[in-house]
């Protein structure tokens, strides 16, 4: 009877180390901390410097167990420098996870449509990758590079832009360059997927005609501005971007198109229109005729 008793307090003794145990390992120090706090693990800093530092801190109860679990489960020599986002809400081995893997604190950060490389100086000199730098959200670690970002950026054009899409264009006998650079006027003249289809038949059909585009986006991006007024003496710039002065496309794109873009010219409404322009509020007009386009320059834009 005696054995019996000492063989269940045994057992019990051992399923309270166990639960002990799983506490130290499982539960997070407070259920209740919600808010991450940024934490920079230094390189050359070991196994036992980051359990001490974690629980100077107060994100786990205990540095030896953080160091023993570390080493049982293989992650002691995985933990890797950088900034991670701890919060006293995770448990011991989450954290230890998120060390061993690297998976560092990242920024969600969006490259919007249309915006050109110059908008971002972290970019500038990546001016000859303008029109493939996809814009979208990425998240990015702080001490990313700017080649990792735009490498990561022209991967995802190479994503969107399927073979579908390239099998188009060649069918088209068209270049993505010639598409891309399309887009790019499309994403900065007009907004919405229809009226940028209707603007793309226009522009690739005064290509073809060899009639000038007059894109006035092309000279606000030689003048590196942002403004919708163009003056009788910007058309006059001398840019090969200019395409008031210049037939044909641009020499490149004048910014990074979406998707929707890209498919508006790729895909054009053909129309009987020759001439387009926005009104004060967004509105695109379009016009069969020079006349017809003067006089809705006169109707919408009066003292514009």
């Amino acid at each position: 009877m005696k054995r019996t008793w000492l063989n269940l307090a045994g057992v019990l003794g051992l399923m309270i180390l166990a639960l002990w145990l799983s506490v130290q390992i499982s539960a997070p120090l407070r259920f209740t901390a919600k808010t991450g706090i940024v934490v920079i693990i230094e390189k050359g800093q070991g196994t036992k410097d980051i359990a001490k530092y974690l629980e100077r801190q107060k994100f786990i109860r205990s540095s030896f167990f953080f160091q023993a679990y570390s080493f049982l489960t293989g992650a002691s020599h995985k933990l890797q420098a950088g900034e991670y986002l701890l919060s006293p809400s995770l448990s011991l081995s989450q954290i230890v996870r998120k060390l061993a893997t690297g998976d560092v604190h990242k920024e969600a950060v969006t490259f919007v449509e249309g915006w050109s490389v110059k908008d971002y100086p972290i970019l500038l000199e990546f001016l000859n990758f303008e029109g493939y730098l996809f814009p979208d959200t990425y998240f990015v670690r702080t001490d990313e590079t700017p080649e990792s970002i735009v490498r990561r950026m022209l991967q995802n054009f190479d994503k969107h832009f399927t073979p579908q899409l390239r099998t188009e264009t060649q069918r088209q006998k068209k270049t993505i360059f010639q598409v891309v650079t399309m887009a790019s006027l499309l994403e900065k003249e007009v907004p919405g997927l229809q009226d940028r289809k209707i603007v793309a038949g226009v522009l690739w059909k005064r290509l073809k005609a060899g009639v000038a585009l007059q894109v006035d986006a092309t000279v606000l991006y030689v003048k590196g501005e942002h403004t919708v007024k163009i003056s009788k003496e910007d058309t006059q710039i001398d840019s090969p971007y200019n395409t008031y002065k210049y037939p044909g496309l641009p020499v490149g794109p004048i910014g990074n198109p979406g998707m929707e873009s890209i498919l508006a010219a790729l895909y054009p409404t053909e129309s009987p229109y020759w001439y387009y322009l926005s009104t004060l509020t967004g509105e695109t007009i379009f016009s069969k005729t020079l006349e017809d386009h003067n006089l809705a320059k006169a109707k919408y834009l009066k003292g514009y």
